[in-house]
């Protein structure tokens, strides 16, 4: 059972603790992620007498840390860009002894690491055009200005500082009225026969007026820092890691929240801490853009409860034990879509949909057998939108499935299966579908997977434009007739591919002028591409006619692609 103590000690204490390696930060606390402005805000509380909110502290010793358990120092130095905002820096993990190391900050990280780079560090700011985002900085002085004609706070503004304190980095050509923070460390200010003396001298450049505002500052920057007890905290004895990891989530999950995968891979950093420079390795190239949330859910999808969405202990050490296998799993991905013409890029934004086949790959080594399974099941999943809705349930949903039929994905399995299955209906909606939808763009990709040209950039194009619609109809034509057309424009079944430059060139031009234009090899190739129905006019007037040929010929097309 875990104990509670509740103690408070001074600024000065903690960050003494801090300096010689008595307190340390759990490996799965987040970058040091604050503003110069949010600094300066601290420390204007601090003089305003405003408490610091307690702080959440983990007692350490040999039986709940193991020779395994990270952790990470503070921070020496941190470099603002140029919008003043903190580089995210990942701390360096290392072991601990905890004969000197006893103490781990649960909560309370980002205010800490702001006290003790004040005082006890350095700062720096990068200059906007610097050629490398670790290419140092100016140096800044976190100051506060002592004399109070010269004040540039705005006391009507809502929660404005009170105090004139900045950080500048005109180090060289700092006022005689202003006071860098951390000098107030020098022992002529801790000492109390020499204090008042130091006093003093520091504000004998200030006007007269102000000499009584400038002591008062001093003096209770010195009280704030080494007398009052503000650093109040309670700390957790007799805590295992995984219970001071849950704290942690916990403590983060309102307020200022980290967002969801922001504790997910600090929970796997925390039994894993190189996890992310490995998955940094791995999301490049074919996995650009797919981020850690992709690796994090497929790893649940292969070892855990995909449902729950939470990286347990187990879990983090099965991705780290397996860690080969996993990436071997993923090439194997991107080879087999490839040899199906599909690009596993394509999927950056929506790879929910590729976890049951890595699923699939992950387990069954001899998923090169049944490749028609995972085309039917990829082509279904994206043309039915299995996972517009429920997505853990339908991944769940496909985990148990693929486990009943001996880890394989096969058309028979789909078949039995309500969302996947093929009805008539389900390809009447995808004919349906229209320009822009999603639905839309997907068929038609899958649709041109033999004849695409992956350098090229495709566009989505009328076959009879659009704006024909708008004008006069035709006369042989009905006015119902021609509300009927005017709907089923932007359906599919009035849709190709047309690449760029081509889009761009036909424009709105008449079906049959466009096709009028081809020579021969253009034309059997246009009608190859197209799908277009032969022996069928490409005039206006005869759009019906074109319409539903067309849509019989997709009909069947889709019912290929869906296996």
């Amino acid at each position: 059972m875990s104990r509670l103590i509740d103690n408070s000690i001074s600024i000065y204490e903690a960050l003494q603790n801090i300096k010689e390696g008595k307190y340390v930060m759990p490996a799965f606390q987040r970058q040091y992620v604050w503003s110069m402005e949010q600094v300066e805000k601290l420390w204007d509380s601090i003089l305003l007498d405003y408490p610091i909110a307690t702080f959440l502290f983990w007692h350490l010793d040999d039986d709940n840390v193991t020779w395994d358990t990270y952790f990470c120092n503070f921070l020496y130095e941190v470099t603002f860009d140029n919008r003043k905002q903190a580089d995210t820096v990942n701390y360096e993990l290392s072991n601990i002894n905890v004969n000197k190391t006893d103490t781990a900050v649960l909560d309370g990280q980002q205010r800490l690491t702001s006290l003790f780079l004040s005082l006890f560090g350095n700062a720096f700011i990068r200059q906007k055009y610097a050629r490398r985002k670790n290419s140092g900085g100016i140096v800044t002085k976190l100051l506060i200005e002592l004399n109070k004609n010269k004040l540039t706070v705005d006391e009507e503004e809502y929660n404005s500082k009170k105090y004139d304190i900045k950080f500048s980095e005109k180090v060289g050509k700092l006022s005689p009225t202003q006071f860098e923070i951390k000098n107030i460390l020098d022992p002529r200010f801790q000492d109390e026969s020499t204090r008042n003396k130091a006093i003093e001298e520091v504000i004998s450049k200030v006007p007269s007026d102000s000499k009584d505002y400038a002591r008062n500052i001093l003096n209770k920057l010195y009280n704030k820092i080494f007398v009052e007890k503000l650093i109040r905290y309670t700390e957790i004895h007799d805590m295992k890691q995984d219970d001071a990891l849950e704290m942690f989530v916990r403590f983060n999950s309102g307020g200022k929240a980290l967002r969801k995968s922001e504790i997910t891979m600090s929970i796997l950093e925390a039994y894993w801490p190189s996890a992310k420079t490995e998955f940094g390795k791995l999301l490049v190239d074919s996995y650009v853009g797919f981020g850690t949330d992709f690796i994090i859910r497929s790893a649940l999808m292969i070892y855990g409860d995909v449902v729950k969405s939470n990286i347990s202990k187990s879990i983090a050490e099965e991705l780290k034990n397996n860690w080969s296998e996993f990436k071997k799993t993923l090439k194997n991905l991107e080879v087999t879509l490839k040899e199906m013409k599909i690009e596993v890029s394509r999927f950056a934004s929506s790879w929910n949909v590729l976890l049951p086949i890595i699923y699939f790959i992950y387990y069954n080594p001899e998923y090169k057998n049944n490749l028609d399974g995972i085309r039917a099941y990829l082509i279904r999943a994206v043309l039915f939108t299995y996972f517009q809705s429920g997505t853990t349930g339908k991944l769940q949903q496909m985990k148990s499935r693929i486990n009943e039929n001996d880890y394989e994905i096969t058309v028979d399995m789909l078949n039995q299966m309500n969302d996947l299955r093929v009805t008539d209906g389900k390809i009447e909606d995808i004919l349906n579908e229209e320009k822009g939808s999603r639905v839309a763009s997907e068929a038609l990709y899958f649709l041109s997977l033999d004849w695409r040209n992956n350098h090229f950039k495709y566009e989505q194009d009328h076959l009879h434009p659009f704006e024909r619609f708008d004008g006069n109809k035709p006369i042989s034509v009905s006015m119902e007739d021609w509300r009927r057309w005017r709907g089923n424009r932007n359906r599919l079944a009035n849709l190709h591919l047309l690449e760029g430059r081509s889009n761009s060139s036909k424009s709105d031009m008449r079906l049959a002028d466009y096709y009028n234009d081809m020579n021969d090899v253009q034309k059997a190739e246009f009608i190859k591409q197209s799908l277009i129905p032969e022996g069928v006019s490409l005039e206006l007037e005869n759009f019906e006619e074109f319409y539903e040929a067309r849509k019989a010929i997709l009909t069947e097309k889709i019912r290929e692609l869906l296996g």
